[in-house]
Order: structure tokens, then sequence, then C-alpha cells
């Protein structure tokens, strides 16, 4: 196993700042880079003030806030992120974006440095191919919100060897995580059950068979769900949900998986969600309205 002190971080938005968060907290030192660098300093403070927030709560003290964020400092480039004891990719959710990432980052890797992508959905064993250490790769599917989820996927590629593995393990917990293993398989266990759960209520509200806050309602109270799937879609980001769902459709090659025709209509829009103030809800004004 390897000994992981320090972490970089690959990706300055919503899931790499709760990953360096939860990293710091944890105790360890951990890089930030992103490809836009004014990024890096949104993130920080936005790290901050999550932290803030948690102290608010009672959830760490003042002092552990000081301590984390002293341990978190940006990267302007791969070359530092290479010389970490971990490694981990938390780009947007494509698969050339990140494989031009892990080909970027190749010649400045030092030898033991570990390997791990954030993806939700895409193989980690295409990913790893683009590496020269497939054996030393894994997938840390963190969930979102970082701070506040307690699950971390954890995805072997047919390459990834068992000293990766254990430490991969090992690492997810000591951030306070509960692991679950999946198999390399498209979107894996949470977004192969989540998403299409998404992409159907998607489909209700294009049939006509529900308005968007009946299906809401519905699942909140029909079937316990703290959050109403459109809601959730738009929590995501309707970007994301839409390129799951085509690994799903393209993966698998089943009629099931093909994205509703209104997901992809909102997203030819730049209607992605919460991130840019409207989905299928509307965000811009005091309180979320139905956008239809």
């Amino acid at each position: 196993m390897t000994n992981i002190r320090t972490v970089g971080v690959i990706g300055a938005g919503q899931m790499g700042s709760g990953i360096a968060h939860v990293c710091a907290l944890a105790g360890y030192d951990v890089l930030l880079n992103d490809a836009a660098p004014e990024r890096i300093k949104d993130s920080l403070a936005l790290i901050d003030h999550n932290m803030s927030r948690q102290v608010a709560r009672g959830v760490i003290k003042e002092d552990e806030r000081v301590a984390a964020l002293a341990r978190i400092r940006g990267a302007d480039g791969l070359a530092e992120i290479g010389k970490a004891d971990l490694a981990i990719e938390a780009a947007t959710e494509n698969e050339d974006v990140k494989k031009q990432i892990f080909r970027a980052l190749q010649p400045f890797l030092a030898d033991g440095t570990l390997l791990a992508s954030n993806t939700s959905s895409i193989s980690i064993t295409r990913l790893a191919s683009v590496t020269d250490r497939p054996e030393r790769f894994i997938g840390l599917h963190f969930m979102n919100p970082v701070p506040l989820m307690k699950l971390v996927e954890i995805i072997r590629g047919i390459a990834t060897d068992a000293a990766t593995y254990d430490t991969a393990v090992g690492f997810a917990r000591s951030l306070g995580k509960t692991t679950a293993n999946a198999e390399d398989f498209p979107a894996f266990i949470v977004n192969r059950v989540l998403v299409p759960m998404i992409n159907e209520a998607i489909y209700t509200l294009y049939e006509g068979v529900g308005t968007v806050d009946a299906i809401d309602t519905a699942m909140k109270l029909g079937a316990n769900h703290p959050m109403g799937p459109l809601e959730l879609g738009d929590f995501i980001g309707l970007d994301t949900v839409l390129s799951i769902m085509n690994v799903l459709y393209e993966g698998l090659a089943d009629s099931k998986y093909r994205p509703c025709p209104l997901l992809v209509k909102y997203v030819e829009a730049g209607w992605l969600g919460r991130k840019v103030g409207r989905g299928f809800y509307d965000y811009r004004g005091e309180h979320p309205v139905p956008t239809r």
C-alpha cells in the first residue's frame, strides 16, 4: 500500500472543491489545479465558506477550519500535481477531456504516484489505458455534495492491482467515507440506477403525465425521496445527466437508456439547472419556480 500524504486535485469545480475540502480536513496536504486559474481562487473561497458553515453548525471547530485551509494551495500547472502521492481528476464528465488531462499529466508523474478519476460513469479501463500505469489507476466516485455525502464508489479497471485498491479503500475511509465496490460497467452502481430514474421523470413531463410540481411532489411524498427527480437533475446538472445517459445508451446498446428528447432540448438551450439559474426550475427569483 502507498502511504498518501499529499493529494493533487485536477478540476476546481463543485466536485473538485468538495474533494479538496474533505481531504484537507482529514489532514492531507492538497494541491488544487484547474485549466482556468481564476477558478482556483473561487474554489478556495467556496471551501472557506463551506467550512465556516460547518463551524457554525458545530460539525468542526474553528481551529480545524484554519488548519485545513492552510493545507490547501493552488497549483498553477500539472507539474506540481504530478509530484503528489495521489492525483485525482475531477473534471467535467467528458471522456475526451479526461483522457487529455491524463495525457498532459503523464510527463510530470513521480514513480509512485497513484491516479484516480472521479468519473461518475466513464470506463476506468479506458481512462487508465492512456497512462503508463493502468495497474495504479482506480475510480474514486465521490457523491455530491462531497462534504455531506458519505459514500465513495470504488471502481477497479481491468488492470488495477490489489495494492492500489487497498490504498484507495483506506484513503476513502480515512476521509470518514463508506465505500461500495462497483464493477467497471457504464455508470457503475449509483448512476446506473439514479440517472435513468431522472430520465424517466423527464419522459413523464415530456409526455404530459404530470407537471414539474406534480412529478417531484409525487416522488417526495409517495416514495419518500428527499428531493424530487427533476429538482435532483437540476442539482446534478442536466448536461451531466445527459452525458451519463449517453454513456449508458452507447455502452449497453439498450433503448431503455435513450435520453429523453426534452432533456436534450434543455441542454441545447443551455438550461442546465442550478449552476446557470435555470433548468426544470427557474432559480433567478427569491424562490425556485417550475420553468414549464
